[in-house]
């Protein structure tokens, strides 16, 4: 990468943060018709959403537009990821009936693209791989022109869940990187770093035909070397779509923010990752996995 762009993207923070969130990343605060009628559909299906879940940024934005993130398996996580807002502790006994629901609420909403994805499960012998799989069925049955995106856990990196899954035909097969290999122990404690490099090799190996998909979240005190460098390991075992957005500290007890990504530095990542190959890559400050995801699957020719 041309020294120019370490310049505008290596800088580290070398004063406070300042009091108030920059102006990027300022949003309106949720609500409106389409909002409320979305929440009062997943109350009453008794429904998670990551949106809710993860406190999400663009909460308003998506559900305004009729798009939601729809997280199964409950909603506590049996791990403890340092920068997550969701609960973690012992999950409750999952519900069999779940797929059915979801994939109501998503013929109801008439969605073009649906995304599902789910806390960890690492309680569960098949770490949850089957419901991912009746609820991709379920929406084929009941709404078969929708596209469907799993943002799948690492299923502790079992190959046999990850094929369930695979089997089970969704459009796009997404997992999170996060961050960086040197803060995985920190941010990350229950994963590791080469099993996600394994799981998209696999991926691929399984089902060739299916777009891979992968997210980092900046801001955690990583390099702007290291940040490249993980891409460029994406890009070495074939992801297809690459998220990049800010880490926004949910609580005081998550960890600490090391500093914010301007506009111009993820634009720069943007040109970065395309010039590597990528088939998209959506980066900005707001963004997250899921955000404008069907504008992604057009962009990447999905």
């Amino acid at each position: 990468m041309p020294d120019t762009l370490y310049q505008i993207l290596g800088r580290h923070r070398a004063e406070p943060l300042p009091e108030r969130k920059p102006e990027w990343l300022k949003v309106k605060a949720p609500g409106g018709q389409n909002f409320a009628r979305l929440r009062h559909l997943m109350r009453d299906l008794r429904l998670h959403t990551v949106c809710e879940e993860a406190r999400c940024p663009n909460v308003g934005e998506c559900w305004e537009h009729g798009t939601a993130t729809f997280m199964i398996l409950g909603d506590v996580c049996t791990r403890n990821c340092g920068y997550c807002a969701v609960s973690h502790g012992r999950p409750p006994v999952y519900d069999v009936e779940e797929p059915a629901r979801v994939a109501a609420a998503i013929a109801e909403m008439r969605l073009q693209h649906a995304v599902i994805t789910s806390v960890d499960r690492d309680d569960l012998p098949d770490y949850g791989a089957f419901i991912f799989a009746e609820t991709i069925r379920q929406i084929r049955q009941r709404l078969p022109e929708c596209s469907i995106e799993v943002l799948v856990p690492d299923f502790q990196g079992n190959r046999d869940s990850i094929r369930a899954v695979l089997s089970a035909g969704p459009d796009i097969y997404n997992h999170n990187t996060e961050t960086v290999p040197r803060l995985y122990k920190r941010a990350r404690p229950g994963g590791r770093y080469e099993r996600v490099l394994d799981i998209f090799r696999f991926a691929k190996e399984a089902a060739p035909q299916v777009p891979t998909k992968s997210g980092m979240i900046l801001g955690l005190g990583e390099t702007t070397e290291e940040v490249v460098a993980t891409m460029r390991d994406l890009r070495a075992v074939d992801v297809d779509i690459l998220t990049l957005g800010q880490y926004l500290r949910p609580t005081a007890d998550h960890l600490p923010l090391d500093r914010y990504y301007t506009p111009q530095e993820f634009r720069e990542l943007r040109k970065i990752g395309m010039e590597l190959g990528f088939r998209h890559v959506e980066s900005a400050p707001l963004v997250r996995s899921s955000y404008h995801a069907w504008e992604q699957v057009q962009a990447a020719g999905v």
